[in-house]
């Protein structure tokens, strides 16, 4: 039975979620502009008492806050025609489609979890609760593709 089948969408698909992409946007600009209104806001002997020490902290606080959100951002499900890939912050797994054998994202869920053959689990934060509709969405093609994939 093809791919194509039973509602499956066609491969490869890609799910990423909305909201933490849109969010982090947000309230990243957000207080990129207060800080540096704030920066402005000072006169120029408060920022003359900052050290080169409490310039780098604020600077590696900036890079380690990116870093968490790219992560997120970084998040996905790839289906392709022989295989899955779930990435998940910067750990990728790569799953044959036979060891994939239910998909299941409980009401409340932040995300989808695979059960997997060997009766372990994976969470797959590609797919958020948090995105309502389109999350429900992603999960019922992504039951689709486990089930055309496994009869094939």
């Amino acid at each position: 039975m093809p791919a194509g089948s039973s509602g499956a969408p066609p491969l490869p698909r890609t799910w990423r979620p909305l909201g933490v992409r849109v969010a982090g946007i947000v309230f990243g600009a957000g207080l990129l502009v207060c800080f540096g209104l704030a920066w402005i806001g000072f006169d120029q002997e408060t920022r003359d008492k900052f050290t080169a020490f409490q310039l780098g902290t604020l600077a590696f606080l900036g890079l380690l806050a990116f870093a968490v959100w790219f992560a997120l951002v970084r998040c996905r499900v790839v289906a392709e025609p022989e295989r899955l890939v779930v990435v998940n912050g910067y750990k990728r797994r790569e799953l044959a489609w036979a060891q994939v054998v239910g998909v299941h994202m409980p009401r409340g869920a932040p995300w989808v979890t695979l059960d997997l053959a060997d009766g372990s689990t994976l969470s797959a934060m590609g797919i958020q609760g948090s995105d309502g509709d389109r999350a429900r969405r992603a999960v019922r093609e992504l039951r689709a593709l486990v089930e055309s994939q496994t009869q094939v």
